[in-house]
């Protein structure tokens, strides 16, 4: 319950500062940031109880340090990052799964006569493994995006960064 509030404060939260052009620079960092505590949280939580494969939360969460630490890092040379439309349906795909294995653990904890088939469906073909799978490769994939469509100002920071040495 708390994750589902959370994540739909979290889109009526951006959606309002945009419609209000109530966009801060705080919150341009503090948004994305409240969502990969979230998400990774979650995962990593997953992955303690067996649900999920530690290799998956790790390529999640090195792909959001990594893209973040990139970020933070060209903003103090004065540098920005395009944000891209697909970095957002990242999140959405990653909030997805996250929902859906919260799901399947509340209706195993209900013991639900009426579950039991759709539980059986979701072992059957490995539903957990496969949509979290989906979600590691276009969260990989969205960070590979990132480093090219940003590759000019990427290549300007690498260069900035090494004339200083």
């Amino acid at each position: 319950v708390i994750f589902f509030i959370a994540s739909i404060t979290d889109a009526y939260d951006g959606y309002y500062a945009r419609k209000y052009n109530q966009v801060t620079p705080e919150g341009k960092f503090l948004d994305p940031l409240a969502d990969k505590i979230l998400v990774s949280s979650a995962f990593i939580s997953f992955a303690l109880l067996d649900i999920i494969e530690f290799w998956m939360v790790g390529l999640i969460i090195f792909r959001d340090l990594f893209v973040t630490g990139l970020r933070m890092a060209m903003e103090q040379k004065g540098l920005s990052m395009v944000t891209s439309t697909i970095a957002k349906a990242k999140t959405v795909a990653q909030m997805f799964i996250i929902s859906f294995i919260l799901c399947v653990l509340g209706l195993k904890g209900l013991s639900l006569a009426w579950a039991v088939p759709m539980l059986d469906i979701v072992k059957e073909y490995s539903l957990i493994y496969n949509l979290t799978l989906f979600a590691t490769i276009f969260t990989v994939f969205t960070g590979l995006t990132y480093l090219y469509v940003n590759r000019g100002a990427i290549q300007q920071f690498i260069e900035e960064d090494e004339s200083q040495v």
